[in-house]
């Protein structure tokens, strides 16, 4: 960068440059404003891109102090080339206006999408962590911290993609280049997401972002942070002092081994917390390995990284055979049953207290507020792909587009009728949430969680219409499966049909037991 303008020439403060030409790019309009700079849409008129053009604040464009401040962060993040991570196209300056222009991500931040949708289900929560692990491990390995690792800077794209943002308070740490700056009256970092050497002010290495990271993965977990405080100090003493409450305690749907991870991050000591990044990519992949056994793919998102690591562990090799013969032979055999897949849902589990009111005034929508508008689903390039997809919109399109796609995979076409029976459910149409129900139990033995939920689901449609005989008849198919059935907010729904369907129930009960006897499930009836 060069020698910043005179003071003179200081632009006026709060000035909204939407509309302006700088060089290269024409100002859109104004995205956002943080501590130190303004972030506007833009297009890239010789390469016809839309861009994010963060540009230095006016009242900092005169300072030495910040301008150094603005150039560590662009060399920070131009030397993150990694598809986890936002890029950096350009830096410079051009008369008093100081820039950097990065990639423009279509999509949303992870603070937003847990506000609007709740914790995602597990497969989603361990591809968001796969991916920024990943971009942490990258950063790790030119000497980079980020610093400021939180929910709102973890963007997911409409793709499915995960990426890393803002490393507007990144540290260079490599020989003899770390840098010592310090904004006077701002603090370095979210007192939320800090680790406890950040809040005492101690040197920092990437061990600081991997408690950030599981303080972040506890937020997507749960739903809320594992501390919070009526003031700053107050939350920065807890990540001092005081233990989280156990992942396990809230989430006992939850697969023991992600806990445990989660926790590894979150240990006060760095000398005794998970040790790098990269070993967490590796215990998320051991995670959907153990969860996802035959049915994981290799080629994801956030392992390209550390490919050259994975041929030792023979599950891996294993896992790659397996996903060959798959693409022309249906596996078979019974498959074991996985933790992660049971959790599907529970980022619909915020809805609960809507459906009890559904039930008792019979009118109210499970959901509150309508999905994002999607636009049309073309196929991923693996089921997982377009299954996380279809997460970020939730929307009918998007779940049949998997169902369309990758209709072979019964683990993601599993999951997909899961959500569309949730979502007929919302729309009160009960017919068609009827006939994905079927879908599940006609997928047999092999998959016991769908077909509880299809039985679950079956009384609940039935249960809406008012048909408390028929409700109750699948209630009791769904009760010798119950034990199955992990889905939260479908739990919810039961047992209030149950409380619903009680007097029904003392009537039927004897002679539903008496036609019974032990006979297995029967097959869905024709809708």
């Amino acid at each position: 960068m060069s020698t910043p303008p005179p003071k003179s020439a200081k632009p006026a403060a709060d000035a909204d440059l939407s509309g302006r030409q700088l060089g290269d790019f024409q100002l859109l309009r104004r995205l956002g404003r943080g501590a130190m700079a303004e972030v506007y849409l833009a297009e890239q008129c010789s390469l016809k891109r839309r861009v994010a053009m963060k540009i230095l604040r006016a009242e900092f464009a005169g300072d030495p102090t910040y301008l150094q401040r603005f150039e560590i962060e662009a060399q920070a993040a131009a030397s993150l080339v990694h598809a986890n991570i936002v890029q950096i196209y350009e830096v410079g300056h051009i008369e008093q206006w100081h820039y950097i222009a990065q990639e423009y991500v279509q999509g949303q931040n992870l603070q937003d999408w847990l506000a609007r949708n709740g914790p995602p289900d597990v497969p989603h929560a361990l591809s968001i962590m796969r991916q920024v692990a990943s971009a942490l491990a990258k950063a790790a390995e030119v000497g980079v911290v980020h610093r400021d690792i939180k929910p709102e800077n973890i963007m997911l794209t409409t793709s499915g993609d995960v990426k890393v943002a803002d490393f507007g308070l990144a540290r260079l740490t490599r020989d003899n280049e770390s840098n010592q700056l310090t904004q006077v009256g701002i603090t370095l970092g979210t007192p939320l997401y800090m680790s406890p050497e950040q809040v005492e002010g101690k040197p920092l290495d990437p061990r600081s972002d991997i408690y950030s990271f599981g303080v972040t993965c506890y937020h997507m977990l749960v739903g809320s942070p594992p501390f919070s405080g009526e003031t700053a100090l107050a939350v920065a003493v807890q990540h001092l002092k005081t233990q989280p409450k156990p992942l396990e305690a809230i989430r006992p749907d939850l697969p023991p081994a992600l806990c445990r991870l989660v926790h590894s991050m979150l240990v006060k000591s760095p000398d005794r917390r998970c040790a790098s990044a990269r070993e967490i990519v590796r215990e998320v992949r051991r995670v959907q390995l153990e969860y996802g056994g035959e049915d994981l793919p290799e080629d994801l998102p956030g392992w390209d990284s550390l490919s050259g690591e994975y041929p030792a562990d023979p599950r891996i090799a294993a896992t790659r055979q397996l996903g060959e013969l798959m693409k022309t032979l249906a596996m078979q055999q019974p498959k074991r049953r996985r933790w992660w897949r049971y959790a599907v849902g529970f980022a619909c589990a915020f809805l609960v207290g809507g459906a009890i009111a559904w039930f008792a005034l019979a009118e109210r929508s499970l959901l509150a507020g309508a999905a994002e508008t999607a636009p049309s689903f073309p196929t991923a390039e693996t089921a997982e792909q377009q299954y996380l997809s279809a997460c970020r919109f939730g929307t009918e399109e998007a779940w049949k587009s998997v169902i369309q796609h990758f209709s072979d995979n019964q683990l993601y076409s599993g999951l997909a009728r899961e959500q569309l029976v949730l979502l007929y459910l919302d729309k009160k149409d009960t017919g068609r949430a009827l006939s994905y129900c079927g879908e599940l139990i006609g997928m047999g033995g092999d998959w016991p969680d769908y077909v509880a939920f299809g039985w679950a689901g079956r009384s609940v449609a039935y249960a809406y219409d008012r048909d408390n005989g028929k409700s109750e008849q699948a209630l009791n198919q769904y009760s010798k499966l119950e034990a199955d059935l992990k889905n939260p907010l479908m739990k919810q729904l039961v047992d209030i049909v149950r409380t619903k369907n009680r007097p029904t129930r003392e009537k039927l009960v004897p002679s539903l037991e008496g036609e019974a006897g032990n006979k297995t499930p029967e097959s869905p009836p024709p809708e």
